[in-house]
């Protein structure tokens, strides 16, 4: 008896949420977060002052420097060993080919994803179709009817054709100039394009995806990759996964292995356009080998044996002692394989080691080959820093380090600590990772921009002659024996600012030299009637040039500042500098020439005009309208079947933003992890090796957009399937904690770190606890990391400043948990004002719902609940007409206002979703 005829193709399952049985549909990633956004040069008038800090408290200059340089004049720095001639000035940077046509597009909604085709049947008779001699015969019909050939399609995927520094720099964002809004895909265009479209069209359009698919799917037998299927058992949410993190460690879950596969032509190329487009084919991931460094450690071997060293020191900073530092600055890195922002390598004629925090020593143990030993600073028994485990080991010996890469308070703290040890610092005049670095990367030539008085609210003029006046308002450097007047060799003439920020804010000026930070490389000298601005000619065009004109700053180079220094072309006179300046500077000076200062240029920044102000609130107020688009879509694809990995979600993410006014890219790289990656607090997911978000275990994601009005910075965490009671009792504690911070009320005087407590004392009443810091502060479109004050410092809070809130909580190798807000601190008004008018609170920033999955009602106070329910209400009566026209997001929004608190409990114990 022959087999019946197979039956036609099956329906679209439906998808129920938090099914055990329920198919797996995988999520195609759309867009990389290569951005290209546009800006605005033009200055407005107007000026709004900001406010003075208090009395500034002077430290006295140690002149213990002066035994460190016997000849400041034969101290000669050259910036990065580069020869910055003719030649470089006048380098070409790689052309960003915009607008260019790649292959035929078919227009769909990259918003809603692109379902994969149905995978070919396993046996003749079987359920579904393949692709037999008719449909193949189909294909080629279709094709003639386009007039396309086999040839005109390329044989491999797209991402392995494209070169690695297409459009960005070394994969890092770009603040480039204005691009032209292109729309892709919105519902209105879709709508008028399906009242067009004839039936043919669509049996053509229909034909070129099958055509697509197919070609993708003998592009990845032709290599060898093999895609392997997720099968879901009758457990439901007892299945977890395995996969990879973003340092390539295996982080086991369970038992099931999900492989990723690269990208291809049946990907969501297929619906995108323009420069999103673009971005897409470009965002090409560096390897994920571990490098071989020994090579280059016998390299940096070599010099150090000229120099008869002993150890030789390469921290994380740059000459500016900045946290973020620009690709071409990241010695320790290249000469390390540890790729985190913390930590100091030391290498030695034998060993070599990596000091860095508990943050990083997962990374570091997976990115570390052979050669290296990780030290863990902080941990039990461990040293508490660097300079404390290098003391400990030195006796006898010869360190060095680059001058400019160590501040001149860590300089002069490491010499009086090794000093009783018979070891001594050595200074050599260049960088040697610098000279074992032979493919080294180039510094940027991008130009600098302006940030109108619209965002700053106060002229770069007006700053100049706030700072001149604190300038002239400090005493003469004189000696506590000495009873003769002062000389004019020791009056106080000029201050250096060696501060990437703090030149960025003080002269109203932009630049794009340091991924996620809206910063240029230059020192900037003001005296007490001029300006020297020392930053390449190559990054100032004839605007900017004007601009420095007109605010009396003269220009030279970036490397002139040594010339400079060592002809004392200031003349007679004293120079202010900040214990963060390099200690080269200082040795260049000679401890005669300079005095230390506090960081007047950084307190008036951490102190937000009322412009600068209202700017974070319209920032946050966008973000949070992009938060809360990408919530709704992630929520419902899940709720649909997709797989979706924590990569490609933090990219959706990024793309909502990216519409946003005044965007610019992004604040800091995306933490997106889901599972045991979400026990780290600062993973960040690499496209190959990310792993899916599971409904099992919390997500969390914490992001920022930078934006000409403000600097951004939240985190939510959300769950998608039933949350365990222990995920519940320690997601409470974190909230409890966050509402603390919150609604506090304090006087005057008081600092973050006294009301650090709050924001533990939930957490330890369980015996949990989180080990980095509960808050910072933040700039307007500057970094995200600003200021000493904060949940972890001494500095009293005050009105003006802005810092996140951040409690959390980590169960190692399982899940983690943070919620994050923007505060600013105002004034407030307390019902019986003891002391008068001297109490302080917070306002929040951050417009983003919190879920309330896992909050346990009966641990919550009355006033927690109402805390609660009045920020999600608040959420959605602000957001609201901004997201009116989407509907998915306004349904999510409404259901996250509105909703319950944790699950319900039905008859006979049963848990009930209030969704």
């Amino acid at each position: 008896m022959s087999p019946p005829p197979p039956p036609p193709p099956p329906p679209p399952p439906m998808c129920f949420p938090f099914s055990s049985n329920k198919p797996r549909r995988r999520i195609s990633l759309t867009e990389s977060d290569m951005s290209r956004p546009s800006y605005d040069s033009r200055l407005r008038g107007g000026s709004i002052d900001s406010r003075r800090p208090e009395k500034l408290v002077r430290y006295a200059s140690n002149s213990s420097s002066s035994t460190l340089a016997t000849f400041p004049d034969n101290l000669t720095f050259k910036t990065d060993t580069e020869d910055y001639g003719d030649d470089v000035r006048n380098a070409q940077t790689p052309e960003w080919e915009m607008g260019k046509k790649g292959p035929r597009l078919v227009r769909t909604n990259t918003m809603t994803g692109t379902k994969q085709p149905a995978p070919p049947a396993p046996a003749k008779g079987g359920w579904g179709y393949g692709w037999g001699l008719g449909k193949r015969k189909e294909v080629e019909e279709g094709d003639l009817s386009r007039g396309m050939s086999q040839k005109e399609l390329p044989e491999k995927p797209i991402s392995e054709k494209l070169p690695s520094n297409g459009g960005s720099r070394g994969g890092f964002p770009l603040y480039d100039a204005p691009v032209p809004p292109i729309r892709t895909n919105t519902q209105s265009t879709n709508a008028s394009r399906a009242t067009r479209e004839t039936q043919a069209s669509r049996e053509t359009r229909e034909t070129t995806e099958r055509r697509d698919s197919r070609r993708s799917k003998e592009s990845k037998e032709s290599r060898g990759t093999q895609q392997t299927k997720i099968s879901n058992d009758s457990k439901g949410s007892s299945q977890t996964r395995t996969s990879r993190g973003s340092t390539g460690r295996q982080a086991t879950a369970g038992t099931t292995t999900r492989n990723q596969t690269p990208l291809v032509r049946n990907d969501s190329n297929s619906t995108l356009v323009g420069s999103a487009y673009e971005r897409k084919i470009n965002d090409v991931e560096p390897s994920l080998e571990r490098p071989d460094t020994g090579s280059r450690l016998d390299a940096l071997r070599e010099l150090m044996m000229k120099d008869t060293l002993d150890y030789y020191v390469v921290p994380s900073e740059d000459a500016h002692q900045s946290e973020y530092v620009a690709p071409s600055d990241r010695r320790r890195e290249y000469i390390s394989g540890f790729t985190g922002t913390a930590g100091v390598a030391v290498i030695s004629i034998n060993s070599a080691y990596l000091i860095t925090d508990s943050r990083y020593w997962l990374q570091a143990q997976e990115q570390l080959d052979p050669n290296w030993t990780l030290v863990e600073a902080g941990g039990i028994g461990g040293p508490k820093d660097w300079i404390e485990w290098l003391v400990s080991r030195a006796k006898n010996c010869r360190i060095g380090i680059d001058a400019r890469m160590i501040s001149h308070e860590k300089a002069t703290l490491l010499t009086n600590k090794l000093t009783p040890l018979d070891s001594k610092m050595i200074y050599p005049p260049q960088n040697l990772v610098d000279l074992a670095w032979k493919d080294k990367v180039s510094k940027s030539k991008e130009p600098l921009f302006r940030q109108p008085i619209e965002f700053t609210g106060q002229e770069a003029s007006s700053k100049l002659r706030r700072l001149r006046q604190w300038i002239s308002k400090q005493p003469p450097s004189v000696p506590a024996y000495s009873k003769t007047p002062p000389t004019e060799a020791q009056m106080h003439v000029a201050t250096l600012i060696t501060d990437l920020a703090s030149i960025a804010y003080i002269l109203n000026l932009r630049g794009t030299d340091i991924p996620y930070n809206p910063l240029f490389q230059a020192y900037l000298l003001v005296s007490l009637d001029s300006a020297v601005l020392f930053v390449d000619a190559a990054k100032c065009p004839d605007d900017i040039m004007g601009y420095l004109h007109s605010l009396n700053i003269e220009r030279r180079e970036y490397s002139d500042l040594w010339q400079y220094l060592r002809r004392r072309e200031w003349g007679v006179g004293k120079i202010l500098i900040t214990p963060q300046t390099s200690f080269a500077i200082s040795l260049m000076l000679t401890h005669f020439r300079y005095t230390v200062a506090p960081p007047i240029v950084e307190e008036m920044m951490a102190f937000k005009n009322a412009t600068e102000l209202e700017g974070l609130r319209r920032a946050y107020l966008r973000d949070g309208v992009s938060y809360v688009r990408f919530l709704a879509w992630l929520d419902a694809k899940l709720n649909e079947g997709y797989d979706i990995t924590e990569y490609e979600a933090a990219q959706r993410l990024t793309e909502f933003r990216r519409k946003n006014k005044h965007f610019m890219g992004l604040a800091y790289e995306n933490i997106s992890a889901s599972g045991p990656n979400a026990a780290l607090p600062h993973y960040s997911p690499r496209r190959s090796t990310a792993r899916m978000i599971d409904r099992d275990t919390p997500y969390i994601n914490d992001s920022g957009g930078q934006y000409r009005d403000g600097t951004c910075d939240t985190t939510r965490t959300v769950h998608f399937g039933r949350p365990t009671p222990e995920q519940c009792d320690a997601f409470t504690r974190v909230l409890q904690g966050h509402i603390a911070i919150d609604s506090a009320v304090f006087p005057e005087g008081t600092s973050g770190h006294q009301l650090d407590v709050l924001a533990r004392k939930a957490l330890w009443r369980d015996g949990l606890n989180y080990g980095h810091g509960t808050g910072h502060g933040f700039g307007s479109f500057l970094t995200v990391h600003e200021g000493s004050y904060g949940f972890s410092s001494s500095v009293p809070l005050m009105p003006g400043h802005v810092v996140t809130n951040e409690p959390g909580f980590y169960n190692p190798g399982r899940w983690g948990m943070r919620i994050e807000s923007a505060l600013a601190v105002v004034s407030v008004k307390t019902r019986n004002e003891f002391n008068g008018p001297i109490w302080l609170g917070f306002e929040r920033l951050t417009c983003v719902p919190i879920q309330t999955r896992m909050v346990k009602e009966s641990m919550l106070t009355k006033e927690e609940k109402q805390w609660l329910k009045d920020h999600n209400q608040r959420c959605f009566q602000l957001l609201t007409p901004l997201i009116k026209d989407d509907k998915r997001a306004m349904k999510w929004l409404k259901r996250e206002a509105d909703r319950g608190i944790g699950l319900a409990t039905g008859p006979g114990g049963m848990s009930i979703d209030w969704d």
